[in-house]
């Protein structure tokens, strides 16, 4: 940052030693990137590479909204950035709706304005003031009727149209609302089969974006392992499969993928409800969730570590059981306890008659004829 004269000053901080300045952040995890800007700081959610986190802090530390003086600006613009943002025309109601979804999307993306004199020839606006979108060498211009609050939209068009996915890009796609069509391959796989679904999931994206772009995202991924631990299930690969991030449902192929025409059907289906909805965030969803969660833990840790896998679990499970053995043990000594004492109590009660009839008996001579204990007594003595 100080070589390419940034004026953002970098540091960092231990926020063990200093819980009270975390918590005055809202620091929930570690590492944590912010950017402090006079009294806002924006959190960074970017990917963590150093030219990811530089751009992040040479946009946010700008202009909040960057303006376009002149057509070599704005090609210039064109060409350094894949996706942007212009508001075309003067002062207005909806200008103001810019400025505050900017303060709010600037650690995502980039905000221009321009004067109508400025944008390409070929962009045609029907009404002034106008907010576009810049991506995949096209444009959309915002129609606050059918897109909604401006923010909203911005936040779902931040995306290039199609994209190499992966968990952390998932993450993000869950705030645009968007369904999210993922051709699953191999990417050291050169086989047909391998090949032909990249691109046919590209051009539906290319060709079908003015009838997609508001609902769908599309992208390829390499290898099953996320969208596995995501589903819950063993994916075939290659594979298609429709996710929707925000509520964790997904949609499989329910047929065969031959060309672009096959998958617009089967897009087309999936938004009149005619594909079966599978998974979701019922009750249901979540124990088994957390059942799959704990499972692959254990898989991790046995499998990364073995003795440590032992001795995690077993120590655990050598504590229970010497725990219930005593237990049992317990049970055991007291019913036999208690068993003799019955016994005890019968002989006594036995003994009864004998005893009486030993009171009876006259004493010969000067022979005492020792007392016999009466039953009472011999109870209080087992008792004790």
């Amino acid at each position: 940052m100080k070589s390419i004269g940034s004026p953002v000053k970098v540091g960092k901080m231990d926020a063990t030693s200093y819980s009270s300045i975390a918590s005055e952040f809202g620091v929930r995890g570690y590492p944590t990137i912010k950017l402090l800007k006079g009294d806002l700081a924006y959190n960074y959610r970017g990917p963590r590479t150093k030219d990811d986190i530089i751009e992040f802090a040479h946009r946010v530390s700008g202009a909040l909204i960057r303006p376009l003086p002149s057509q070599q600006m704005f090609e210039h613009v064109q060409k350094r950035h894949r996706v942007f943002f212009v508001y075309i025309g003067g002062e207005s109601p909806l200008k103001e709706k810019y400025i505050d979804a900017a303060s709010e999307l600037i650690v995502y993306t980039y905000f221009f304005s321009a004067s109508e004199e400025v944008v390409p020839e070929y962009v045609t606006l029907k009404e002034m003031p106008a907010v576009l979108v810049f991506k995949d060498e096209t444009y959309f211009v915002y129609d606050e009727y059918e897109d909604g609050d401006l923010s909203s939209w911005i936040n779902r068009e931040r995306f290039q149209n199609y994209l190499t996915m992966d968990g952390f890009l998932l993450y993000e796609l869950g705030d645009t609302g968007k369904l999210v069509a993922i051709a699953v391959i191999d990417e050291k796989n050169t086989s047909i089969e391998h090949t032909r679904l990249k691109s046919i999931i590209q051009e539906v994206a290319r060709d079908y974006r003015d009838q997609f772009h508001r609902d769908f995202q599309f992208g390829h991924m390499d290898g099953n392992d996320y969208i596995n631990t995501l589903l819950m299930d063993e994916l075939k690969v290659p594979t298609v499969v429709v996710l929707n991030t925000s509520n964790q449902q997904y949609f499989l192929l329910d047929r065969q993928i031959k060309n672009a025409e096959d998958m617009v059907q089967f897009i087309n289906n999936i938004l009149d409800g005619t594909v079966e909805a599978q998974g979701g965030d019922s009750i249901l969803q979540r124990l088994k969730r957390i059942v799959f969660d704990a499972k692959s833990t254990i898989v991790s840790i046995f499998k990364s570590s073995p003795l440590m896998g032992c001795f995690l679990f077993g120590l655990p499970l050598g504590v229970i059981s010497i725990m219930c053995y005593g237990i049992y043990t317990a049970d055991t000594d007291g019913g036999y306890i208690e068993e003799r004492y019955e016994v005890s109590k019968s002989e006594i009660e036995s003994q009864e008659p004998t005893e009486e009839s030993k009171e009876q008996e006259p004493r010969s001579g000067d022979v005492l004829v020792p007392t016999v204990q009466g039953p009472k007594d011999v109870l209080e003595k087992k008792k004790d």
